[in-house]
């Protein structure tokens, strides 16, 4: 089976694109000539493999966005309306740009007789747990709770995130502004005294020299500097796009003094999420794992998660198999443990969830008031030290003149 991008116009005139699967080209024109379409033009699909992952990742859906679409399409859902009505009515009624496309591929999709589930999946953006769930739910007939179980699982994953990026929000800015204010005392205030004491040849001493000097050095050039800032930046970005590079910056991460601790246990905390809303709707262990692996956007965790997944694959428990990762938390692998032998392995994946959730939050909470001051005192000491480097000559020669 290849992926096609298929051209069309439906029986109202209306113009349609989408990715479909088919055997063979021919196969997949006469399918839809059947069903009445005007087939416009059908081409192999243009991207695959790392270039699909790229793009999709280019084109990632506003996840708040689509939490609000799947709200709106389990009250339909309950209200009694069919799926494809349903997905007719939003579908037509959507804002976002970027996720209107998609959901009317999808609606065309179903009505041509895929599973509701296939559809989303062929489109290659929506999150994988998300494909799954609602996979789950057309096999158990519990589509409506399947959603609901998605729809609480997304809106603490936001939270977190949220509350997260928020408490990150002042110390960076602090860090920008405390940065802007360091150029332009080295590149301005200082070189403006230099020209002073150059023309009053006064006699400098030894930090006020050294301080002249960076002074002078930076401002001639910044702009040289300006650009290898950007050049390395772009350059990283390429370099860290690689699967290798991603794996050694998350190993890098796990090494940074307080942080890196806080960097693992919040992964650890999706991973919980996730696995919990997977097998509380249905859905094996061992696919949980593998779909839970795919969702995570560390690949470190992911390449252990994998390898936990083939360990339970051949009957060990998950507990155990998490642990000859090396990667987890002693308390999380007690928590699974007594979640396995007590039968309530996805409520306490949810605990565990909630614990280190909290855990990150408070330890985020202390880490931030400490480097509040701490910055605050590095930017004392270094205005202090200007300060003292360029007026002291000043005070040498009106001792002189005295």
């Amino acid at each position: 089976m290849a992926e096609y991008l298929l051209k069309y116009a439906d029986g109202r005139g209306q113009i349609h694109q989408q990715v479909t699967l088919a055997g063979s080209e021919k196969e997949l024109r006469e399918r839809f000539s059947q069903q009445g379409f005007l087939i416009y033009s059908i081409k192999p699909k243009p991207v695959a493999g790392v270039s699909a992952r790229l793009l999709g990742r280019r084109k990632r859906l506003n996840l708040e966005k689509f939490l609000i679409f799947n709200q709106q399409f389990v009250t339909l859902i309950r209200a009694g309306l069919p799926i494809l009505k349903g997905l007719d009515l939003l579908a037509e009624r959507l804002t976002d740009t970027r996720l209107a496309p998609h959901i009317q591929a999808v609606r065309d999709e179903v009505r041509n007789g895929t599973l509701l589930s296939e559809a989303f999946r062929q489109r290659g953006v929506f999150p994988k747990i998300y494909v799954t769930s609602v996979m789950a739910g057309e096999k158990s007939g519990s589509l409506v709770e399947v959603l609901d179980r998605f729809i609480i699982y997304q809106k603490l994953a936001l939270a977190v995130r949220k509350k997260v990026i928020g408490s990150l929000i002042y110390p960076c800015l602090l860090i920008v502004l405390v940065v802007c204010l360091v150029v332009f005392l080295v590149t301005y205030v200082v070189p403006t005294f230099a020209t002073l004491y150059n023309s009053m040849e006064a006699t400098l001493p030894a930090m006020t020299t050294f301080l002249i000097s960076v002074g002078t050095f930076a401002r001639n050039y910044i702009l040289i500097g300006f650009g290898g800032l950007l050049g390395g930046v772009a350059l990283f970005r390429w370099w860290a796009r690689r699967e290798a590079a991603r794996e050694t910056i998350d190993r890098l991460k796990l090494k940074v003094p307080a942080f890196g601790d806080i960097w693992l246990k919040y992964q650890v905390a999706q991973l919980s999420r996730i696995l919990s809303t997977l097998l509380t709707g249905g859905i094996p262990l061992v696919q949980a794992m593998e779909t839970a692996a795919d969702s995570l956007n560390t690949p470190l965790l992911r390449r252990a998660v994998e390898g936990a997944g083939k360990s339970v694959r051949e009957g060990q428990p998950l507990s155990a198999s998490l642990k000859a990762t090396k990667m987890f938390p002693g308390l999380s692998l007690d928590m699974i443990e007594v979640g396995e032998s007590t039968g309530a392995l996805p409520q306490m994946l949810n605990s565990v969830a909630e614990f280190f959730e909290d855990d990150v939050n408070t330890r985020m909470q202390v880490a931030l008031s400490l480097i509040e001051p701490a910055i605050m005192i590095v930017m004392g000491c270094f205005v202090a030290f200007v300060l003292i480097a360029l007026y002291l000559p000043i005070f040498s020669l009106a001792d002189s003149i005295h």
